[in-house]
């Protein structure tokens, strides 16, 4: 057995050998990443570098972040649940196209071209009778919230990206557990790395009165993720299918202002009344039936009651994510940027665009139109917030007036043109959001709320220093060193 020894293995050939399979499985990716994965072409050339100039590491990065999803049909409602909700969007689709649709509201027949292209999305019917109450401070969001949940009669649908069982976490799924007692149905979904504290078993008593609970994408034995990359971002939630709540704020005591990180909190989140619950419930029950292993929703009249709501407002609820064709969203706030005539307002903690966001922005720069850019004075991702920091400054370069936040953390995402249609939800303006996570907007079409929402910035820049050029200027060289880096990797951040 002496030729098993280590002393007679060649070293210098196996490390060879190991080297030309590192180089090989790097081809195989490299090849993969090019032919086979819908990416930009920045993201190819980011993730080709990663994987040829640091081979080892380049892998374990590419397999934790770099993998896309190629199922289309992870989220799945059976045909014989669709009827009412689907059938909606193509009528819709034919009206449009048939110039048959009837436009009450003067501003969504301007805007019948952005309604049609988030038609697409098969589940972004245009509803009318909405009422929308718009939180800034989540402490009042949160009280109503609550308030809603302790009067809910049959069901509470509960999705957020993040969950803390922390003081406000506890309050919600206390009240949740109350709610699950007295019989009335209680599902909640959370993602998994977005909560990453949490585990199924902090939920034992609630699923033991017969609640249900459901991580998105979990980890395997808690170590090891193979979908780190593609996280719900989404927050929704839907009590007995006539509230629904949508926006930039998760579930934990920072959002309330009381990290010590962050100190304030400056989020923005919806209340809303009206048909555009149902597409909510939509999103939450093909959220929900992609991970529940024992019982999925169907289509049934108590999640879609009838509603009489005396609300005016026409509002589309979008969505996108990782396994959609489209990049729906990005594709709105395109759509939105290239129809505005006077002004644009973005708010937005994360703000990396890729080019064909950049060059919209140019664009109406060039054009006269008035780009207003709020972003936050602290990074809670440091990459990113010195790209973030680089894309302002460049637009600063081209008259854009932007305002960097200090009264604590910047995190709505906001896209707001010509006090006639805002966007407001989980989507911030980055490549993540665009291609990676699970997101949703509800897309707004009327002067009231848009006014509403350019008072809401306004009061923010008061709590804001401008960006001047000047100022960019006279960053310092650590700085310009930190935005070339992010400048290099911004396509996989």
């Amino acid at each position: 057995m002496s030729w098993l020894s280590f002393e007679n293995i060649d070293w210098s050939f196996v490390l060879s050998i190991v080297i030309a399979a590192l180089f090989l499985v790097n081809i195989l990716l490299a090849i993969s990443i090019i032919f086979l994965e819908r990416r930009s072409a920045q993201s190819i050339w980011a993730w080709v570098l990663v994987l040829f100039f640091i081979p080892i590491f380049g892998f374990i990065i590419y397999m934790a972040f770099g993998r896309t999803i190629y199922n289309q049909g992870i989220f799945k409602i059976d045909e014989k649940d669709k009827v009412g909700l689907e059938h909606l969007v193509q009528e819709q689709l034919e009206d449009i196209k048939n110039k048959n649709f009837s436009f009450v509201n003067p501003l969504a027949n301007k805007y019948k071209k952005l309604i049609h292209m988030l038609l697409y999305n098969n589940h972004s019917f245009l509803t009318n009778n909405n009422t929308i109450t718009t939180y800034t401070d989540m402490n009042e969001k949160f009280e109503a919230m609550l308030e809603d949940i302790k009067n809910a009669k049959d069901h509470i649908h509960f999705q957020y990206y993040i969950f803390r069982m922390d003081g406000i976490g506890k309050k919600l799924y206390n009240a949740m557990l109350e709610k699950q007692k007295e019989g009335v149905s209680v599902k909640i979904l959370y993602d998994d790395m977005g909560s990453r504290a949490l585990s199924l078993r902090q939920f034992r008593k609630i699923k033991s009165y017969g609640g249900w609970v459901e991580a998105f994408f979990p980890s395997f034995l808690n170590l090891i993720n193979p979908r780190i990359n593609n996280r719900n971002h989404r927050k929704i939630v839907v009590i007995d299918g006539e509230i629904g709540y949508i926006g930039g704020s998760n579930v934990g005591d920072e959002y309330l202002g009381k990290s010590e990180k962050f100190g304030g909190w400056r989020d923005t989140h919806l209340r809303i009344k009206g048909n555009a619950v149902k597409s909510l419930q939509l999103r939450f029950m093909l959220d929900w039936n992609s991970h529940s292993k024992r019982h999925n929703l169907v289509y049934n009249e108590q999640y879609f009651p009838p509603i009489y709501n005396d609300g005016d407002t026409y509002m589309q609820i979008a969505s996108s994510g990782p396994d959609e064709v489209w990049q729906q969203i990005k594709y709105g706030y395109l759509k939105m940027i290239y129809r505005a005539k006077s002004n644009i307002y973005i708010q937005s903690p994360y703000f990396i665009p890729d080019q064909s966001v950049m060059e919209a922005l140019r664009i109406a720069i060039l054009s006269g139109v008035k780009v207003h850019l709020m972003i936050p004075n602290m990074p809670d991702h440091p990459f990113v917030y010195w790209g973030t920091y680089s894309r302002a400054g460049s637009l600063v370069k081209m008259g854009a007036e932007v305002h960097v936040y200090e009264k604590g953390f910047l995190h709505q995402k906001v896209v707001l043109i010509d006090d006639e249609v805002v966007s407001v939800g989980t989507t911030n303006i980055d490549n993540r959001s665009f291609l990676l996570n699970f997101e949703v907007n509800a897309f707004i079409y009327s002067r009231r709320e848009a006014e509403k929402h350019r008072h809401i910035y306004e009061e923010d820049v008061k709590h804001s220093t401008r960006l001047t050029e000047e100022i960019y200027e006279s960053r310092s060289k650590w700085i310009k060193v930190k935005e070339g880096i992010a400048n290099l990797i911004a396509p996989i951040l």
